[in-house]
This record gives C-alpha cells, structure tokens and sequence, in this order.
C-alpha cells in the first residue's frame, strides 16, 4: 500500500473504504446549495451590476472548503485529539477579536465578523468544529468522571459557558443554542448519567428564557413567531413571507427560478431562508430531498462513530456523533424557523445558504467524517490480513 510522510504523519494515498452515501448525499446537498444560491441571489447581486456576484463568491467559498476539507482528512485523528484543548482557546481567542476595536465588522446589528482584508472570517463558525474536538477530548481523558462525578460533568461546562457567553455579546444567539446543544448531547452519549443531564438541560433552558424575556428584540422574535400574522408588517415580516413561499410551492413547486418571495420581498433569501425558496420553487418534494439528505448525512456519522468505537478509537468516535449532532441540530432549527416551528435564530442551512465561512466549516466538518471512516475501514484491512496471516 503506498503511502507518503506528512508532517501530521504517515498517511495514505489510497481511499479505501471510501463513504459512498456520505459523500453523495453531501455531493447532492451542496450541487443544490449552488443552484438554489444562485436562483435566489442573482437579483440581489444584478442591483449591484453583477448578477452572478453571490453565486461566485459562493463557488470560490466551495473550492476553499474542498481544500480545507482535504487537508483535514490528510490530518490523523491523533493529531486533533493532542491539539484539541489548545484549539479550544484558539477559537475562544477568535470570538474575543471581534471585540477588537478595527477588526470586528457590524452587519444588521450584530458583531460576528472580524475584518480580514475583502474578506470577513465569522469566527463562531470555526467554534463549532473546535467544541466538537474539545468535548470528544474532554470524554476520553475524563470518561470516568464525567460518568460519576458531579465536577467531571461540570468541568467542561465551564468553558462552553464562556464561549457561549462570547457569542451572546455578539450576539448570537443560533450558534449559542447549536453549541449548547451539540455539547450536550455529546456528554450524554459520554455516559453522563440522566438526572445531571436533565439538570442541566433545564437549567439551559432557563438561562436561554431569561435571555428571551430580558432581551426586547428576541422577546419580539419569539411574539412573532408565534403568532407571524399578526405582526406581518413588522417582526413576523420574514416569517409570514417564508410561509407564502411554502404555500405557494405545493406539491412540486413552481418551478426553478419562478418563485416570487426571494424577490425582494423574503429578506435573506440566499442565506438564512433559502429553505423557503426552495419549498416555493421544488414544493413539498424539494423540501422532503433536503431533509432526506441531511437524514442520511446523520445516519452515516454516527455509523462511522460507532465503527470507531467497536474498533476502540472512542476520541474518534465521539467526534463522529458530535459532527452528526451539530448538522443535525443545525438543519433542524434552520429548517424549523423556515416552516414557523422556530422563533427566528439567524442560522444558515448547512452546505445549501450563502455564507462562505459555514460553508468552508462544513467541508471540514466533512473531512474529518471521512478521515475516521478511513482509520475504520484501515483498521479493518490491517485486522483481516492478520487473520489471513494466521
């Protein structure tokens, strides 16, 4: 078998075991991201005397994901779990620069940009791959702890406090609901036991209430939601628009490039409600493909986490379930705040918005999928030849 030195370590050329489903249904999502980007943007950017602006912005953000995707999956699982901890702080770091005078960018009322020439890195992005690995981290040095002890389990709890207290200044409140969530449910799948899980929970719950209730502009977003209609002109603008779009698409949609909301009437429609465009224009058969996809995508992490975990690689593993359990968790309350499920929350749907640092995390997300399938199925071929051996 050939294989080549890294810096990282010795890594092979050959794919073996290769995920097909995962790949494929990624493939679908993304080749559909791109035609739905630009579907719903090349109005916006032909305001601005270039019609296909977004649409190449986005393809240039998908060419740099698949390069960061690659590098990941280069990148031994060894090598995440000996770093996780520092890139942790690295990514605390990185929502602190915001906050720096000359750096952090405004858009609509929230600071989550930090200026990076003509581009803007949204650095809570990167948090969610870097919580994910710190948790895994956590859950394999301390997995007896965490299992029978009161600290154990709220040790880790501290640092996703301040990370999550850092997006909140921003504010942010998806990405805080997405990362409380993902470590969660990461620490029940580490054995935390019921009763501390359940305290916990409530006990975020709470706290995201009181942020509500506290909050005017979030109080107003969750009166809208729950009833858009009568706040139409105002606070549920976005919804109740989001919710024409889906009527209008029925079964079948009205077809690619007729639906009528994304144009300037459905704010955001490249990004954060592309779902709705997409329900306009695919109708109710888009829209079950797209969940069908990321249903799959699912499935295939926590496939590969358990592989890992038979195989005895449980930082791997638990790297698995907390990819599966981010992109799940984040489909869900984009998709949900689309269909009126959800108060609005400002998340992009993973590999279909407009947004190139999503994006680019996502494809990293990806890779390292695939690198833990690689070591499985590695594992795998080493294990059948000694047998043969034998």
């Amino acid at each position: 078998m050939t294989s080549m030195a890294r810096p990282w370590g010795v890594v092979q050329i050959s794919m073996p075991g290769m995920d097909g489903v995962l790949v494929a249904a990624v493939t679908v999502l993304i080749a559909f991201g791109v035609v739905m980007v630009a579907s719903a943007s090349m109005h916006v950017g032909e305001s601005g005397g270039d019609s296909l602006h977004y649409v190449n912005r986005h393809l240039a953000a998908l060419a740099i994901g698949v390069v960061f995707g690659w590098l990941v999956f280069r990148t031994p699982t060894h090598w995440w779990q000996r770093w996780s901890t520092v890139l942790y702080f690295v990514g605390f770091a990185l929502l602190l620069l915001v906050f720096v005078p000359g750096l952090g960018r405004e858009a609509n009322g929230a600071l989550r940009w930090v200026a990076a020439g003509p581009f803007s890195l949204q650095t809570s992005e990167f948090m969610k791959v870097f919580i994910v690995l710190y948790m895994a981290g956590y859950l394999v040095r301390r997995q007896v702890e965490v299992a029978y002890s009161v600290w154990g389990f709220v040790k880790p709890i501290l640092l996703l406090v301040l990370a999550c207290a850092a997006l909140m200044m921003q504010p942010d409140f998806g990405t805080t609901t997405v990362l409380l969530m993902t470590a969660f449910g990461m620490l029940f799948l580490g054995g935390a036991p019921l009763w501390q899980f359940a305290s916990l929970l409530t006990a975020a719950i709470g706290a995201l209430v009181a942020l509500v209730w506290i909050s005017p502009y979030r109080l107003a977003r969750v009166t809208s939601f729950l009833d858009p209609w009568e706040h139409a002109r105002d606070s549920g603008y976005q919804l109740t628009l989001a919710l024409i779009a889906f009527g209008r698409g029925e079964w079948t949609g009205v077809g690619l490039g007729n639906g009528i909301q994304k144009q300037f009437y459905l704010p955001a429609a490249h990004t954060d409600f592309v779902m709705a465009v997409i329900g306009e224009e695919f109708g109710l058969l888009g829209t079950l493909l797209v969940i069908g996809m990321f249903g799959l995508i699912v499935w295939r992490a926590y496939a590969i986490g358990i592989a890992a975990e038979l195989r005895g690689d449980r930082f791997a593993a638990y790297v698995a379930y907390g990819i599966g359990l981010w992109l799940g968790m984040q489909a869900f309350v984009n998709i949900g705040v689309n269909v009126g499920l959800l108060p609005t929350k400002g998340l992009t749907l993973p590999f279909l918005s407009y947004g190139s640092n999503s994006l680019i995390v996502c494809c990293m997300a990806i890779g390292m999928l695939l690198r833990v399938r690689y070591e499985n199925r590695t594992a795998d071929i080493a294990r059948e030849g000694q047998w043969q051996r034998a």
